[in-house]
């Protein structure tokens, strides 16, 4: 079963690819998502990596959490589902579920 991992304070100049490199030491990665902003296009430092095998995650955020990466310490942990907006008819917000 698959496990997704939250990964922050990340160098805004990480790649895709070195971060999947980084995870890849520990088992599969199935996929990996640096957010970006909207408007600017840039790296917001921050991402997602998903592992194939929930050990390997839990190895890799072992492993990672702390550690520095590109001059930058990594926070990493496992994901948490966030709560989605709802939109209105009016296209207003009525806020976050909790």
């Amino acid at each position: 079963m698959s496990k997704k991992i939250y990964v922050g304070n990340m160098n805004y100049n990480t790649s895709e690819r070195q971060l999947q490199d980084l995870f890849a030491q520990y088992g599969d990665v199935s996929s990996v998502n640096i957010i970006v902003d909207r408007f600017t296009g840039k790296a917001k430092g921050f991402g997602f990596v998903e592992m194939e095998n929930a050990e390997a995650a839990d190895a890799a955020i072992a492993a990672l959490n702390g550690q520095e990466f590109m001059g930058r310490q990594l926070r990493v942990n496992e994901a948490q589902e966030k709560p989605r907006y709802e939109r209105e008819d009016n296209g207003g917000y009525r806020g976050r579920k909790y």
